[in-house]
């Protein structure tokens, strides 16, 4: 199941490679409705986005679906990996990413912040050893995110939030005649100079984990707490729980708010 949304640039597009929490959905062992659910909306892989246009394909997070994430969405190339933080579902699938190293003569560039980027470096060690020169294995290009940067004509800020006590960016993502797109998937509070930031973007995906209060992330209604402050024109929800039915919350959400779902595209 995918939807689109047309913009200026039918070339530039949003894909939402996955859209639930660090457990996926289902979850394992678990009976409840959603996890056995028959809505294929209600199936999330661990969070993460695509971003297409004519001359770069961008990457934002690679956790341990995303060996399954890249075959569903056809991704045959990636040109660099953004990462918003260090936490295995949104790093653990960075192995995957060596198909990505096997037809470039240049390694693959990898944007974190500092914290993130010592994570990568300490879990995968080898990768950026000096060592590491044999053809068909992960060849990392690691870049440190300290302020705004580009990627072809993607000007990219990073969004420093609050996610418990792991130092964390969502990503501001702009380009010429695209709708200027906010990436938030994992947080808990936004502070005020990232809420600055934040004005005057057209669409803004952030994290709602569920009703319930949660020490590292947003609730539903923290969200569209966020969203209302923010009032952007479209809004998604992604990080779902298997405490949330795609179809129940997104019929008492206001009318420019969503539920992102796995595999749906929207043009920018």
């Amino acid at each position: 199941m995918a939807e689109e949304k047309m913009g200026n640039d039918s070339a530039v597009r949003l894909t939402f490679l996955g859209t639930g929490t660090s457990t996926g959905i289902p979850v394992i062992g678990c009976r409840c409705a959603v996890c056995l659910s028959d809505d294929p909306r209600n199936q999330r892989l661990r969070s993460s986005i695509w971003l297409q246009s004519e001359e770069v394909s961008l990457l934002v997070d690679a956790g341990p679906d995303l060996r399954q994430q890249a075959l569903r969405a056809k991704m045959e190339s990636v040109d660099a990996v953004l990462y918003t933080h260090g936490h295995m579902d949104h790093v653990c699938g960075f192995d995957e990413l060596r198909a990505y190293c096997w037809h470039r003569d240049s390694p693959l560039p990898m944007y974190a912040n500092p914290g993130c980027m010592e994570i990568l470096r300490s879990m995968f060690a080898w990768a950026f050893a000096e060592t590491n020169v044999y053809r068909g294995y992960i060849k990392p290009g690691p870049v440190v995110v300290d302020g705004p940067f580009a990627i072809g004509n993607w000007r990219i800020a990073p969004l420093p939030v609050l996610h418990g006590t792991v130092e964390t960016n969502g990503y501001l993502f702009e380009r010429d005649h695209c709708r200027r797109l906010a990436y938030i998937p994992d947080v808990k509070s936004v502070p005020e100079s990232t809420m600055e930031l934040l004005q005057g973007v057209d669409l803004l995906v952030i994290d709602a984990l569920h009703h319930r209060p949660h020490p590292t992330h947003l609730t539903v209604r923290e969200s569209l707490e966020v969203i209302e402050r923010v009032a952007p024109s479209e809004s998604y929800l992604i990080h779902c729980s298997h405490e949330l039915d795609h179809e129940t919350l997104e019929k008492s959400l206001p009318p420019s708010v969503r539920v992102a779902y796995d595999a749906l595209t929207i043009k920018l």
